[in-house]
């Protein structure tokens, strides 16, 4: 059965989401927000893509998997319910769909991939949502990897 990992950079460092990534043997990471940048140093999108190839890990942007602006604002208020309902609403546009498709024939393939958003909990975050439509797409093992905590947050 195919694993599929999902991380969230919200209490990481660079240094420890790239050892949660390269002890998970991760060989491409899907970023899944809509908007790939972040206030957190090295999680921006070219500076991502850039500390995750040093590591011979492969990076895509794969923006309409991301949570719209309406679905952010729920899950930063607290919202999870909503933001949920929000982004199941948004898997219904052709763009995620056909993300999703694309998506699906890069798991099938057999690369180890890890689907990446900046919420800790996966549970409160929309990857959770997308490993799941994977999962009925295919076999799939999810596992949610848990970079140490940023001494600092």
């Amino acid at each position: 059965m195919q694993t599929l990992a999902t991380i969230g950079y919200q209490s990481a460092t660079p240094d420890s989401f790239l050892r949660a990534l390269e002890s998970a043997r991760v060989e491409l990471l899907a970023d899944i927000r809509a908007v790939a940048s972040s206030r957190r140093p090295g999680f921006s999108k070219s500076k991502l893509a850039a500390g995750v190839a040093e590591a011979g890990i492969d990076y895509l942007h794969l923006r309409a998997l991301g949570t719209p602006a309406d679905g952010r604002a729920a899950a930063r208020s607290g919202r999870h319910a909503e933001m949920r309902r929000i982004f199941l609403a948004h898997m219904t546009s052709p763009e995620a769909r056909d993300a999703l498709a694309d998506l699906a024939r890069i798991v099938r393939s057999g690369r180890r991939v890890c689907l990446l958003c900046f919420e800790a909990d996966p549970a409160h975050c929309h990857r959770d949502i997308v490993a799941s439509m994977l999962a009925e797409m295919m076999p799939l093992e999810i596992v949610h990897l848990v970079p140490d905590a940023d001494p600092l947050h």
